[in-house]
């Protein structure tokens, strides 16, 4: 895959070259130093993706992205920059990964790769194709900070959310982390997505796979992929129930 490096500064321009030439499959095919080159190397070279600083003078990444977002055949966008407070900004302007600086070849290898795996529908989602007002403003990855820094989980590989005390755990394909959004917001935003199983749980419905009983006679869910199963509420049971058996 072909890849644009774009930083002010030089030396974090070349450790990032350097850093993608090690990584199987990618190939840094231009470098830019500024917004307005990385729009011109854009449409000069084509990449797959670009690895993009925020903070620029002149055209920043975060105006730089949003017109990249605009092109025909979009890249994919991974924000590379030291200033963790742009992380949601990022997010609205369609970011396809977010790395904080110093960058580690490991984190980077881990989000390269990744963007391999990303199919047509997905593309489709990041740039916002052939989809209506209202699907384009929701988020198509839920964001959380971890150690490594911002990790972006696509929704599609989310099972369920889990509120507990102040956090809200999600659990995905690949393990857990925890978010600062409540389980309200969540139900708000991707509510045809989701059911409700508990006052603290919802689930993705793409991954529903029964209802049952234990051994005490509660009900619990079952899901594909995880071997986790959540109590059901009394309240709830009736609507799950006739989820369930439109599957």
């Amino acid at each position: 895959m072909k890849v644009l490096v774009v930083d002010d500064e030089k030396l974090a321009r070349e450790r990032l070259v350097r850093m993608v030439a090690t990584i199987e499959g990618f190939e840094v095919v231009a470098s830019a130093g500024s917004g307005d080159e990385a729009i011109q190397r854009t449409v000069e070279y084509e990449p797959d993706i670009v690895l993009l600083d925020i903070r620029m003078p002149g055209m920043d990444g975060l105006e730089a992205g949003d017109r990249l977002a605009k092109f025909d055949t979009p890249p994919a966008v991974i924000y590379c920059t030291a200033y963790g407070e742009h992380a949601i900004e990022a997010f609205g302007v369609n970011a396809a990964g977010y790395l904080l600086k110093p960058v580690r070849r490991e984190a980077l290898s881990e989000t390269l790769s990744n963007l391999k795996r990303i199919n047509k529908v997905q593309k489709t989602a990041f740039t916002g194709e052939d989809l209506d007002e209202e699907a384009q403003k929701r988020r198509t990855h839920i964001s959380a900070k971890t150690r490594r820094g911002i990790e972006l989980i696509p929704l599609s590989e989310v099972r369920f959310f889990q509120a507990d005390h102040k956090y809200v755990t999600v659990r995905h394909d690949k393990g857990e982390v925890l978010i600062d959004d409540t389980l309200r917001e969540l139900e708000s935003e991707f509510g045809d997505k989701l059911v409700r199983i508990h006052r603290n749980a919802l689930i993705m419905m793409d991954h529903l796979d029964g209802l049952e009983r234990d051994s005490t006679g509660h009900y619990q869910v079952r899901m594909r992929g995880i071997e986790e199963k959540l109590d059901v509420s009394r309240r709830h049971i009736s609507g799950l129930r006739r989820i369930v058996q439109s599957l």
